[in-house]
């Protein structure tokens, strides 16, 4: 999934304070002056490596309100960016918010902390659908912060009709120098096999091989391949129609009725982003406090009105306006979803044949 930009996950300033959120750009920011230490016997800080724009606009505070630990947030545009930062080693975070794929990536290469279940009782608010996934079997390793779906953002009066197909984006000048693809290489090559007809897992050598062919005749019709600031572009002008998750889509919505989201026929990706603590956090205990703060209905649907995602929790759902419950970018009709499948890690000759594949599609 996505993952995975510096451009952003969403205009950071257009949703959250830096000041009042405590923002920093590293996990050691800020560090100079020691924090004052809670009951707990750990410093009164918590640092989360985090998706642009994915808390409500109080969230942090809130959190420092509610139990005195100070966050600080820095900002990842990938999950390849996340897993290469703690690879080599922790180097500061307590909390981090990979996509599912990758809690698995990352709970093989032992880079996860079991999470103690104890102190997160407001995991009784997760739906039952999100309590025991394929991924994270009893949810040992991660908790659901949110979850999501891969489909086309467009501009109403520049497209015609619903562009409900794939083929608008990969393979068709319908669009020319108007499109906008994700330089992702997980998401272009199983979306393009969605297109062609297979599900996103298991694609065999030959299909790539096929994919690879298809966007390199398509990429004179490509305006950019971003990195997930897809909503941005598209609500600027730059461009008409994009590959962009239906969270980014339903918040430039509010800003633009000229834009909407579908999601294609051919069916697609879903993910979910989860909260988990890295092997070697400094501060297991706030991590858990943090967790559990965030699995709160209340403390959850003032996240969902700012990042304008789904929410896995019940809770948070039960006090969500009716203009939420019912947005059909945020929550896609059945029919539509019934398409669409989990992304899932499959090993790393997987993982390096994708990047192998987009390293030719990029030079070609």
């Amino acid at each position: 999934m996505a993952r995975r930009r510096k451009a952003t996950r969403r205009s950071l300033l257009a949703g959250l304070g830096a000041a009042a959120a405590g923002l920093s750009f590293g996990p050691l920011a800020g560090c100079a002056a020691k924090a004052p230490t809670g009951a707990n016997g750990e410093e009164q800080k918590l640092n989360l490596y985090n998706w642009d724009t994915y808390t409500g606009k109080t969230t942090l505070a809130d959190f420092k309100a509610a139990t005195g630990v100070e966050v600080n947030m820095s900002l990842f545009a990938t999950n390849d960016e996340l897993f290469s930062k703690l690879k080599a080693g922790n180097p500061g975070f307590d909390v981090i918010v990979p996509s599912n794929e990758y809690v698995t990536r990352m709970r093989i290469a032992n880079m996860l902390m079991p999470l103690d279940l104890a102190k997160i009782p407001n995991r009784i608010n997760i739906l039952p659908g999100f309590q025991n996934p394929d991924f994270d079997p009893g949810r040992r390793f991660s908790m659901p912060y949110t979850w999501l779906v891969l489909g086309i953002g467009y501009r109403r009066s520049k497209i015609q009709g619903v562009p409900d197909s794939w083929k608008w984006l990969m393979d068709s000048d319908r669009y020319k120098g108007r499109i906008g693809l994700f330089s992702e290489a997980d998401d272009l090559i199983e979306l393009a096999g969605k297109y062609l007809g297979h599900s996103v897992h298991d694609i065999p050598p030959e299909m790539i091989a096929q994919i690879a062919q298809m966007y390199i005749r398509q990429k004179p019709n490509i305006k950019i391949f971003h990195n997930d600031e897809g909503q941005d572009l598209l609500l600027s002008g730059d461009i008409d129609i994009v590959m962009e998750y239906n969270g980014d889509i339903a918040q430039v919505m509010l800003e633009d009725p000229d834009l909407d989201f579908v999601v294609p026929r051919e069916g697609s990706i879903i993910n979910s982003d989860c909260l988990c603590i890295p092997k070697g956090a400094p501060r297991p205990d706030n991590a858990h406090q943090f967790i559990n703060f965030l699995l709160d209905g209340r403390n959850g649907a003032e996240i969902y009105k700012t990042i304008r995602y789904p929410t896995p929790n019940a809770a948070a759902l039960a006090l969500m306006p009716q203009s939420y419950r019912e947005n059909r970018a945020i929550f896609p009709p059945p029919e539509a979803m019934a398409r669409c499948e989990y992304a899932r890690f499959e090993g790393l000759a997987r993982a390096q044949l994708y990047d192998e594949t987009l390293t030719r599609i990029f030079a070609s």
